[in-house]
């Protein structure tokens, strides 16, 4: 299975998993087994986001750093500061 396939397959469950905590909600389920299934999900996003930070990093950052070109290499760096500047 491709990394793509993989990362798919996750956003398909994650996708799931929202649609029952806005079910729970409709139902009027207790709060903190809606809260427990949020943590869940956002715990999913997480491996999702590391995953596909890994694949930028096999693919893109290593085609510039391989390419020689040191605007390349730069932009590919800066995307990845600004990334992580916004996750504070």
């Amino acid at each position: 299975m491709s990394d793509k396939q993989a990362i798919g397959n996750r956003l398909k469950r994650i996708e799931g998993q929202v649609r029952g905590v806005q079910q729970m909600v409709a139902d009027e389920r207790y709060c903190i087994d809606i809260l427990h299934q949020i943590q869940a999900i956002k715990s999913a996003l997480a491996k999702v986001e590391s995953q596909v930070l890994k694949d930028h990093a096999a693919c893109c950052v290593a085609e510039a750093i391989a390419s020689g070109d040191p605007a390349e290499q730069r932009v590919k760096f800066n995307e990845l500061v600004e990334l992580f500047e916004k996750r504070r």
